[in-house]
């Protein structure tokens, strides 16, 4: 359900008021009755789903909630960063992952995530992991793995993820940049069933101009392409990330299907600003699918029926897709 006190509730019971989304897979949530109700309260929607225990799921299919509110306890959920809430979006995302990895008999097909605060994660004591991406894939065995992103008009995956800026230059090697975009390539195969035009972004601005602005472009990025190449990944690059992002566009001019990029803000100011509430956040490299919505929480518009659910849908729709 993503953090009680953001939109999480609110997108998630918009997305799934949807009945033909809803009854094409058995939607089993992990969360709590009170913030979704209120959510479904504030926007006008008769609450549909039924709670574990309470009555039976309509044919196999529709949605489940699995309430954890007496072991959470109920609200209030405040707007805002709390340990309290930190705390409970780790048990919720604790508990999809065992579903994924079989407990209780079953296995999910995939884990759909809700937005969580990572500075509430913090606070709840929970220092290893800064975001969904790390924990998801500590527990799923540390396999390779990376952010990446989907839409109807851009695709973006990163090298870095939720880092400090100054850290990224000291991050970056030949490996691990070939590691991501062979999981790019891999990933893009699955979702479109052909071999992606791969463009990779230099670090530096103007991808260093010829090393007046940097060294990192043609020592470490140029040797990743080329390996990657040597794989028979039709990857080009360093191009400068300030143009690039134009030739990845959907269109008829589109020369590349997948943007990679070397840092977070560098491949998702342009994602958001293209396509935003349309985006998918994918994990790629788990051994189950994960998506979510491209936002954060959104404390400053809960309990006004405000958010747009789009992202939900589409993280929803992309799961299923996976599947």
């Amino acid at each position: 359900m993503g953090d009680p006190g953001g939109i999480g509730p609110e997108v998630l019971v918009k997305a799934l008021s949807d009945a033909t989304l809803r009854t094409r897979a058995r939607w089993l949530v992990h969360g709590l009755q009170g913030p979704l109700a209120a959510a479904a309260l504030a926007a006008g929607i008769e609450p549909y789903w039924v709670r574990q225990g309470e009555g039976p799921a309509h044919a196999g299919a529709g949605m489940v909630l699995v309430d954890h509110e007496a072991a959470l306890g109920p609200g209030p959920w405040p707007a805002r960063d709390n340990a309290r809430a930190g705390a409970a979006t780790l048990r919720l995302l604790d508990a999809a992952i065992a579903e994924a990895q079989g407990a209780g008999g079953g296995r999910a097909r995939a884990i759909v995530t809700g937005p969580i605060s990572k500075a509430a994660w913090s606070l709840a004591g929970e220092h290893r992991f800064l975001g969904h991406t790390e924990l998801l894939a500590h527990r799923f065995g540390d396999a390779p793995h990376a952010m990446m992103f989907a839409s109807p008009v851009l695709h973006v995956i990163l090298v870095t993820a939720h880092v400090p800026l100054a850290s990224v230059p000291a991050m970056l090697s030949p490996q691990r940049i070939a590691r991501t975009i062979r999981l790019g390539h891999d990933a893009m195969r699955t979702l479109t069933g052909a071999s992606p035009r791969i463009a990779v972004c230099g670090l530096n601005p103007h991808a260093g101009e010829a090393g007046l602005l940097g060294d990192e472009d043609a020592r470490v990025i140029a040797p990743a392409i080329e390996l990657a190449r040597q794989d028979g990944i039709d990857a080009s690059g360093p191009f400068p990330a300030d143009t690039i992002f134009l030739r990845a566009l959907a269109g008829a001019a589109r020369r590349f299907d997948l943007v990679v990029a070397m840092y977070h803000d560098q491949g998702l100011i342009p994602l958001k600003l293209l396509a935003r509430d349309t985006a998918v956040n994918m994990t790629v490299g788990l051994p189950v699918p994960r998506t979510s919505p491209d936002h954060g929480t959104a404390f400053d518009i809960v309990g006004q029926n405000l958010a747009d659910a789009g992202s939900m849908r589409a993280a929803c729709e992309m799961a299923l897709r996976l599947a």
